[in-house]
């Protein structure tokens, strides 16, 4: 792979998770839509301003890598908010289907930045890049096993 194609193939990577950042966010504004919980409705929001500041700093590696950001969601994306979108209307969102929906929200995200980490042509050669995704791999792990932790809680008290 010649160097154009392989900067070529990181901004293109990383525009893939910018869009997982919105599909994230778009998730967290459903979840907001659904609840009328004030304390997961803080926690959604700040899920959502966390995935804000990652497509922030992506914004800017890719700025440095000479591409232009991605913007939109992702196409299975859009079928998985649709898909909630008929299923809410069909049924009554408690609290645990929510958090249930943004559990599995938060594994797709941890999902394709493990992928992206893991690609082995994507060879990351700054240091900088990996320690960028690493954090919002972390991050993102720490979001899933909140949710989860608090979905699993909503469980057992109802």
């Amino acid at each position: 792979m010649g160097t154009l194609q392989h900067i070529q193939h990181q901004i293109s990577a990383l525009n893939d998770l910018i869009k997982i950042n919105n599909d994230r966010i778009a998730g967290y504004q459903k979840a907001l839509e659904s609840t009328e919980d004030f304390s997961l409705k803080g926690i959604f929001e700040g899920y959502a301003d966390q995935s804000r500041g990652y497509i922030n700093e992506l914004n800017d590696y890719i700025h440095l890598l000479g591409g232009s950001p991605a913007d939109g969601t992702t196409l299975s994306g859009k079928f998985y908010h649709a898909w909630m979108d008929v299923k809410s209307a069909f049924a009554k969102k408690d609290a645990n289907s929510v958090l249930s929906d943004c559990e599995y929200g938060e594994d797709v995200a941890k999902s394709a930045y493990r992928k992206a980490l893991d690609d082995k042509e994507l060879i990351w050669e700054d240091d900088k890049v990996v320690t960028l995704l690493t954090s919002h791999m972390n991050g993102l792990k720490m979001a899933h096993d909140a949710i989860k932790s608090l979905r699993d809680s909503t469980k057992q008290s109802a």
